[in-house]
């Protein structure tokens, strides 16, 4: 590495001025409906599957983010590290108790939804993946890969959590206030932390081109995995008897992509999700311009699951 290189890497630090705010929130569940919008089983049911989806790569992610953290030579960066850990602890936690508190009392099995991910993210993306040892020679490689991964997945939180502030129709149909507050909460704080991974990746050595890889790697596996575990919770529901929804039919990409045409606002298309990705493989992508820190402040200063947090510090 040349001298000018070198410069130019150490430079590359927190791209914000800000401070991150984590938020020690609870979220009450007894009078949350399976159908938490109703009269819509298959959208209530495939934001539900994103409580299953999410807490063992949080969990993981602040597994990874902790034992990098003392590579971080920028202050600024290792700040805004520190409170993305403690933000996506909390994000777990809570996404946690809808699965305890929520769903399983609604007899909806999580279980192998729950092991699918602690597998994903517990074995093949851990230290040691599928129990081997990395070589120390290897070693940094394999964390940047890992950290390139969360950069990707979380330009695809940001971009999800701009769709859920922005999302007037839920609230309109009369969803249940605890659920979309979970959404809008965590949506609102992937916006306020959503150059923190990138950074992170470019500041310990991430490049431009394994963008590319690690984006097909992420979509692949997100649309996957979301449409597998909403089909197999899907499935527990007598209405779905017949149809047996399952990832390898088509019956249920195509209900997804005819309800996202249909009805404006209830869900992202797929095909609009992959759309959003490609801007994250511009040269001069900077996650700055995805979203407005603004309209996740206003969010969250009105959270009612956030003002409760707020109250109990105070």
């Amino acid at each position: 590495m040349t001298l000018l290189s070198r410069l130019k890497k150490s430079k590359i630090g927190s791209s914000i001025r800000y401070s991150i705010k984590p938020r020690k929130v609870k979220f009450e569940w007894q009078d949350t409906p399976v159908d938490w919008i109703p009269n819509q089983p298959f959208v209530s049911y495939f934001v539900n599957e994103i409580n299953m989806i999410l807490p063992a790569g949080e969990f993981w992610f602040c597994r990874l983010y902790n034992k990098v953290l003392p590579k971080i030579t920028d202050e600024k960066l290792a700040e805004d590290v520190k409170a993305f850990i403690r933000q996506e602890a909390m994000h777990a936690q809570a996404h946690n108790s809808a699965n305890k508190e929520y769903l399983t009392l609604h007899n909806i099995d999580v279980s192998r939804n729950l092991k699918v991910m602690d597998y994903l993210f517990g074995t093949m993306l851990a230290d040691q993946p599928m129990g081997l040892n990395v070589p120390k020679a290897l070693e940094h490689q394999w964390d940047l890969f890992r950290l390139g991964i969360i950069a990707t997945v979380e330009h695809m939180t940001c971009v999800l959590g701009k769709y859920v502030l922005q999302n007037k129709e839920w609230e309109r149909l009369g969803a249940d206030p605890n659920m979309l507050d979970l959404v809008k909460w965590h949506g609102a704080e992937e916006i306020e932390h959503r150059t923190v991974a990138f950074d992170l990746y470019r500041h310990l050595g991430g490049g431009y081109v394994s963008r590319y890889y690690q984006s097909v790697i992420v979509i692949a596996a997100v649309l996957g995995l979301w449409v597998d575990g909403a089909a197999h919770i899907m499935g527990q529901d007598p209405r779905y008897a017949s149809i047996k929804p399952a990832v390898y039919k088509p019956w249920i990409w195509r209900e997804w992509a005819r309800i996202a045409q249909k009805d404006n606002g209830m869900m992202p298309h797929p095909l609009w999700l992959v759309s959003q990705q490609l801007g994250y493989l511009m040269p001069w992508y900077d996650p700055v311009h995805e979203a407005k820190t603004e309209d996740a402040i206003a969010y969250l200063d009105s959270s009612p699951a956030a003002k409760r947090a707020a109250l109990k510090v105070a």
